[in-house]
């Protein structure tokens, strides 16, 4: 899918913060109608762009005092599918899959104390992914990838 000018904003705000951004509120800081956004929010939708939208949860407040970082390793030709099947292992909430090198799965996970997280590795090696390295994540920042609007969006800001 081509991304014009106002898709790019609209991605840019989603990222932003969809969920308390409203698609006026879009509208008016891109310069379009609120049916407009609803369109190109939709058409993305449809495209496949956008593939969902993810609350921010902090684990900690929730109970889940540990986020641990497993780099792991799979064999290539196995790697999509051991990923897939690591999804089912109560805990886990992240699962990339990296393209080169040896350590080509980072699982990220959570739970409330190291007895939990032994289970979570412990589990993850019983699939045939062997876990290479753990490192218990402090913090996460996330913001929104700049080519997506972010000049579109503050122009209309100088205004």
């Amino acid at each position: 899918m081509e991304l014009d000018a106002t898709n790019r904003a609209v991605l840019y705000l989603l990222q932003r913060d969809a969920r308390r951004i409203t698609t006026q509120e879009m509208a008016d800081e891109i310069g379009v109608s609120a049916s407009t956004v609803r369109n190109r929010i939709e058409e993305l939708e449809e495209a496949g762009v956008i593939r969902g939208y993810h609350p921010d949860i902090d684990y900690d407040t929730a109970g889940l005092q540990l986020h641990v970082l497993f780099t792991c390793t799979a064999p290539n030709a196995q790697r999509e599918e051991l990923a897939e099947r690591a999804r089912d292992v109560s805990g886990i909430v992240t699962i990339r899959e990296v393209l080169d090198g040896t350590e080509n799965i980072q699982i990220e996970a959570v739970g409330t104390d190291t007895d939990d997280i032994a289970r979570i590795s412990d589990e993850l090696t019983a699939l045939g992914i062997d876990v290479v390295n753990s490192k218990i994540l402090k913090s996460t920042h996330i913001q929104p990838f700049d080519h997506f609007g972010r000049e579109l969006v503050e122009e209309g800001e100088d205004e």
